[in-house]
């Protein structure tokens, strides 16, 4: 479980510090990437990227 909990944290870091340059190849603002505001904070939810994402690197994993 706390394994888990280690590879969720790490994922989100690389991920934070890649976004300004996925955001260069457009990643970030497909139709389903939701930004909205609440209790004063931005939030960011990218549905869309993460499909893209996945998809992109389960077909780099079966051909490698």
């Amino acid at each position: 479980m706390i394994r888990w909990v280690i590879v969720v944290f790490l994922a989100l870091v690389l991920l934070n510090g890649l976004m300004p340059g996925l955001r260069k190849l457009g990643l970030g603002r497909l139709p389903g990437d939701f930004r909205f505001r609440l209790f004063g904070r931005d939030w960011f939810i990218p549905l869309a990227s993460t499909l893209v994402l996945s998809g992109l690197l389960s077909l780099l994993a079966r051909y490698i």
